[in-house]
């Protein structure tokens, strides 16, 4: 089988909660993390120092290749979302999760090769509003369905901001089937009660170990903690999904 890591990290425009803004610390939680993709909301790209740049510091600074996601601009640059890489990127697409005056969100796709397989990754920041996230997961759905003509395997995870159960969570576990428990306490990081940072895989994936990453350096980084989860590519099911891959009601039921 073939196993990569992956993982989930809102880097807070890379301010800390000692509100120290410091991208070096940022590099080291997620080296701490060891993943092969990296997902990141709350990036700023622009021109200037190099902490300005935060992706491209980032992906620099730990020899990984970057794909950004533009939500919105920020002062002479952008701010979105961001996936950093240590496969191959075959492609990327992005996806305007806005919904009325809000603040602008996004989700980005980002198309990994593993093993010869095509690997569809979409990182998001939905809203705080519970209106704005059912709309969200109405434009993500979309964006998701779009991919459904692409083979291979997806793995959706980002800051969901669902700081309760809800319609998210329900929709999200019909979509992404799997026996492993995959809610954990990330915000505050100082002191964890919500869970707001996910990850979801298809059923073509084999989850082996999902944890948050709590560090004493995440503690500080930035006001969320990482997500991490090993994922084993099932190669029977990438075989019976060649062509198309099955989604919503046509999913298997949970193992």
């Amino acid at each position: 089988m073939i196993q990569f890591v992956v993982a989930s990290y809102n880097i807070h425009r890379g301010v800390g909660n000692d509100r120290r803004l410091d991208l070096a610390r940022i590099a080291d939680v997620i080296a701490e993390a060891n993943a092969d993709v990296v997902g990141l909301q709350e990036v700023i790209r622009e021109d200037g120092h190099h902490h300005a740049d935060q992706a491209a510091f980032l992906a620099a600074r730990l020899g990984m290749t970057l794909v950004m996601g533009e939500t919105r601009a920020h002062g002479r640059g952008t701010y979105g979302n961001a996936v950093l890489a240590r496969l191959p990127v075959a492609g990327s697409a992005r996806c305007d999760l806005s919904w009325g005056t809000r603040e602008a969100r996004g989700c980005l796709r980002v198309d990994l090769t593993v093993g010869g397989t095509t690997l569809h990754v979409f990182n998001c920041h939905l809203g705080l509003n519970l209106r704005e996230r059912r709309r969200q997961l109405d434009l993500l759905g979309g964006f998701i369905a779009v991919s459904h003509q692409l083979p291979g395997p997806r793995v959706l995870m980002g800051d969901f901001n669902e700081w309760h159960f809800g319609p998210i969570t329900r929709g999200l576990r019909r979509e992404f089937s799997s026996p492993m428990r995959r809610m954990r306490r990330t915000h505050p990081s100082w002191f964890p009660l919500f869970k707001l940072d996910r990850i979801y895989w298809d059923v073509a994936l084999e989850g082996r170990e999902f944890h948050v990453h709590r560090s004493r350096l995440a503690r500080v980084a930035s006001d969320h903690l990482p997500v991490i989860c090993t994922l084993r590519v099932r190669r029977q099911e990438l075989e019976r999904s060649a062509n198309a891959y099955v989604t919503g009601d046509a999913l298997p039921p949970v193992e």
